[in-house]
């Protein structure tokens, strides 16, 4: 199969087209609705405070275990699971885009953070299914492709509510802008009626850990059984996994250099002597190109090479073009040296993140798809969180050429570990996907 016929695919188009649904809301609760508040009078403190409404997006795993536990009432008896809960977050996430767009910040801007905080809401839950859609219809060959066109949706939302909400605002009233990015929401609602249920979407796999039938999933007769099959089950079933605790390690490490520089790399480059407008048309409009070109890349990759080799392939090439920042911390502010060294950092994190995602796609095992991704995802995201925090103070003591070194060098833990698993990967997926 070519590239071409990959990505056409219908199955991975309807993933790109659910990615721009999964894109849309974020802005509209960040940057977009900070423009707004500025222009209703809002104070500086207050608009700080709105930050908080994206809460829901971390702790979207505690009501993850509902997604695959109970049916949506009528909708999955009509679409099936999955496609009943994803079309019932879609009409809650349009609702609610709308009824935002119908608040008054001015007089109401307590209401206003209500309505911004049940869009998170919202936007969190059609997430957490739209990643269990997307690992359960796809098949292993295809997740990496998946991965690429999630993120190129995922980026064209966020620019349509972001660039595209503030270009309309010029024009028409907020409530009108909000209204026309409720309306774009029935991109998602249209791909989730025209797509097919997973094949695991119609019935219920057994797992050794947690017995689950059918019945099971429509209305809990009974709370305990219920939360032992469908909250502690996925952690159980996960226990089971052969060298479980070097997997949990591995997710934490991958993108550990990833995560270390990139908070530093904006600080980097104006200590270096470029402006703020060379870093917009440079790392953010050229960089994001550079990123959704590497994720196909990465996505064409796993399904040639498969998951394992890409994460071998990607990981090093990602280490070895973080050192092009060494380069440039060396020669100055040369701005074709800046444009060398974005694409290939970009290009080679844009591969990785695809091989990344195809590989926790395949460990989830399609009994609790939903809840065991939301999991792993999030220990990803705390990862990169909780690796993050000392590099200012590290490249306050190193200088920029060592510590850019030195987070080239911190992708090594993340391989050793790959390289300890790999003996036992094939029978981890085989567990994972019965």
């Amino acid at each position: 199969m070519n590239p071409l016929k990959l990505y056409l695919h219908p199955r991975i188009v309807a993933i790109a087209c659910l990615g721009f649904s999964s894109g849309l809301p974020l802005a509209l609760t960040a940057s977009t609705l900070s423009v707004w508040l500025t222009e209703a009078g809002v104070g500086t403190a207050a608009i700080g405070l709105f930050a908080a409404v994206a809460t829901p997006y971390a702790l979207k795993f505690l009501w993850s275990p509902l997604m695959d536990g109970i049916e949506f009432p009528l909708l999955s008896k009509r679409l099936g699971r999955r496609r009943g809960w994803l079309l019932a977050t879609q009409l809650a996430l349009a609702a609610s885009i709308a009824l935002l767009g119908l608040a008054d910040p001015t007089l109401s801007p307590w209401l206003t953070a209500a309505f911004a905080l049940l869009v998170a809401v919202c936007s969190a839950s059609q997430d957490i299914v739209i990643d269990a859609y997307r690992v359960e219809l796809l098949s292993p060959q295809q997740q990496g492709a998946g991965a690429a066109v999630v993120v190129l949706g995922y980026r064209i939302g966020m620019i349509a509510s972001s660039a595209g909400a503030l270009y309309l605002a010029s024009h028409v009233s907020w409530p009108m802008t909000y209204t026309v990015m409720a309306v774009l929401g029935g991109v998602g609602i249209v791909t989730t009626l025209l797509s097919p249920e997973p094949e695991t979407g119609a019935g219920r796999q057994v797992s050794s850990v947690g017995k689950t039938t059918a019945s099971d999933t429509r209305y809990p007769t009974s709370v305990t059984p219920w939360l032992r099959r469908h909250v502690i089950a996925p952690f159980a079933d996960f226990m089971t996994r052969p060298q479980w605790r070097l997997l949990l390690l591995f997710i934490l490490l991958y993108k550990f250099a990833d995560a270390f520089m990139g908070m530093m790399t904006n600080p980097f480059l104006l200590d270096l002597g470029f402006s703020k407008e060379q870093i917009a048309a440079v790392v953010k409009l050229y960089g994001l190109a550079a990123t959704i070109i590497g994720s196909f890349i990465g996505g064409w990759a796993v399904f040639r090479l498969g998951t394992v080799r890409s994460l071998w392939i990607c990981g090093i090439a990602h280490a070895v073009t973080n050192l092009m920042f060494v380069l440039l911390a060396d020669t100055g502010a040369s701005a074709g040296l800046l444009a060398l060294s974005i694409t290939l950092e970009n290009t080679t994190g844009g591969m990785g993140t695809a091989a990344f995602v195809a590989f926790i796609s395949g460990l989830c095992n399609t009994e609790f798809t939903a809840t065991q991704y939301a999991l792993l995802s999030s220990l990803a995201a705390f990862g990169r969180t909780l690796f993050s925090t000392p590099a200012g103070w590290v490249a306050a003591r190193l200088g920029w050429p060592v510590f850019f070194t030195f987070a080239a060098l911190l992708a090594i833990p993340g391989l050793l570990v790959l390289w300890l698993l790999s003996p036992h990967l094939s029978t981890v997926r085989k567990v994972a996907r019965p």
